[in-house]
């Protein structure tokens, strides 16, 4: 069979908007339509759960949303401002304080529902300046504070007429004197919903139907997800994010393996299709940041902010038979000119109970790190499974226990590299969970292997193996990074740019 490389190359590129690339909207210039944009507000009134009792709030949600959109285009909210009211009786406790500002950072749920498809979306880190706290005894109505920021991106997969509705709204209230300084306790997080069921919807977008992929359904005899057949990953999510299935890696491990056994049946000469990098391959940036436990020490170190330079998509390859897109992409980590993380301190309890300190760098070897991202295209949401496979060298320098230095020499450090792999698990529509696009939390294991070279006149390698390094091969060291917003070279105008530091979880 001869196959047009050219025109083979094409289909799949529509195709790549709606799977793994969901980037491809940032390099492709008619990813998108042009369409008239709205400013769309809406005010609702909320309760919010305060130590000393429900408080009454009113709530304004601003954002610029299109008018119209295709399916399966993305929409990313602009100008996204959420008002926050609280009356005076909310403000009794920092005044208690002798708090005299109140600054916030807000989390607001949005609903997007077409049809009978609903999915929930996470506006998180909405940051709200400090405002001033009015004197007890003057009659002020109370403090307005407005939240602003960068929130997600979503998509609708069927026509109709969609509606964004804000919902839960979670507020992280810090206090400070007038001096400045925090107030103790320091912050206070309430959490708030509407007052009534009315729905106030923040806007109305028309969906157009467009030419979706034309992935083949599956066969009527393919087996649907199982229960027990997929094994767990090495590691996941601890908490699914909002709106994203939290069976998705067994989902997706279920959907693949149905599609494949289709493949029998299939023309051999028209499955896979590999397109060439020099159609899709970018740059970006980004930074993540994390934490990493050690076992044996009972602790953890925090890790980064790491800023990476990524090339997307030096290997794409779409498998319409068998219904799937899989991408691998590269990551160099760049510190002060150097490929590895920035130095962070580290404090245990070592053999539970002497207090060590130490600055830990983790430095990249070999080869760039590699992101594999494989989506399954033949479900609505397209679920999305990301691993990150980077190898590692850990060093160590300027120790202390228990308050006194050891020198530990200048090259003290794992006697070999090894492997760190983070997987993250997301869905394309609506976007939830961890995509390469628009970032989200990553979590794995690694194997710390024996030190080496530590120690100034005796060998203290065996000291630093036996409190860090893991039990025979086994991975047994946690780690969750949480990964920014690429800033796509395409687009360096965009929400996203320059990079972003995000707020690493625990």
């Amino acid at each position: 069979m001869t196959v047009d490389a050219r025109a083979a190359t094409r289909r799949p590129l529509h195709l790549a908007l709606g799977g793994a690339l969901v980037v491809a909207t940032a390099l492709i210039p008619s990813a998108e339509s042009v369409a008239a944009d709205q400013t769309s507000e809406v005010t609702i009134p909320y309760t919010c759960q305060f130590p000393s009792g429900p408080e009454e709030a009113e709530v304004a949600v601003k954002a610029v949303l299109p008018v119209s959109a295709r399916t399966e285009e993305t929409i990313r909210p602009g100008d996204v401002s959420v008002d926050v009211s609280l009356a005076r009786s909310a403000l009794a406790q920092f005044t208690a304080l002798e708090a005299s500002t109140l600054s916030a950072v807000a989390e607001l749920t949005v609903r997007n529902t077409v049809g009978e498809h609903t999915a929930d979306a996470s506006w998180q880190q909405l940051e709200a300046p400090a405002v001033t706290l009015p004197p007890e005894g003057e009659d002020e109505d109370g403090v307005v504070l407005t939240a602003t920021g960068d929130v997600p991106i979503v998509a609708f997969g069927s026509p109709g007429r969609a509606t964004i509705t804000p919902a839960e709204l979670s507020l992280t209230l810090a206090s400070f004197t007038e001096d400045g300084a925090p107030t103790t306790p320091p912050e206070l997080t309430v959490v708030c919903a509407p007052a009534d069921d009315e729905e106030r919807p923040l806007a109305r977008v028309t969906v157009r139907d467009s030419a979706g992929p034309t992935a083949p359904a599956p066969t009527p005899d393919a087996p649907p997800p199982g229960e027990d057949d997929a094994a767990e990953p090495p590691a996941k999510p601890d908490r699914p994010a909002p709106g994203l299935d939290p069976d998705a890696h067994r989902r997706i491990d279920d959907l693949t393996e149905a599609r494949r056994e289709a493949l029998d049946d299939a023309d051999p000469g028209s499955c896979p299709i590999e397109i060439p990098p020099e159609w899709v391959m970018t740059t970006a940036e980004t930074y993540a940041a994390g934490y990493a436990n050690a076992v044996k020490l009972d602790g953890a170190a925090a890790l980064g902010p790491a800023f990476m330079k990524v090339v997307l998509n030096k290997r794409y390859i779409n498998d319409s038979c068998a219904s799937t897109v899989d991408v691998t992409s590269e990551v160099e980590f760049e510190y002060e000119g150097k490929r590895q993380l920035p130095p962070t301190k580290a404090t245990f309890l070592s053999y539970g109970f002497m207090p060590t300190t130490a600055t830990m760098v983790l430095e990249q070897v070999g080869p760039p790190a590699v992101v594999q991202t494989h989506t399954v295209t033949n479900t609505p949401t397209y679920p999305e499974e990301s691993t990150v496979t980077a190898q590692l060298s850990m060093r160590l320098y300027d120790v202390k226990v228990n308050g006194v230095p050891l020198d530990v020499g200048p090259d003290c450090r794992t006697e070999r590299s090894f492997e760190q792999v983070l997987k993250g698990y997301g869905q394309s529509y609506p976007p939830a969970g961890y995509l390469v696009a628009t970032g989200g939390n990553l979590t794995g294991y690694a194997h710390i292997p024996p030190f080496k070279g530590c120690g100034v006149g005796e060998n203290l390698d065996p000291l630093f193996t036996s409190a860090i390094s893991s039990v025979g091969k086994k991975a047994d060291n946690y780690t969750k990074m949480t990964q920014a917003p690429l800033c796509v070279a395409t687009n360096p105008d965009g929400p996203d740019c320059p990079p972003k530091v995000p707020k690493p979880e625990r």
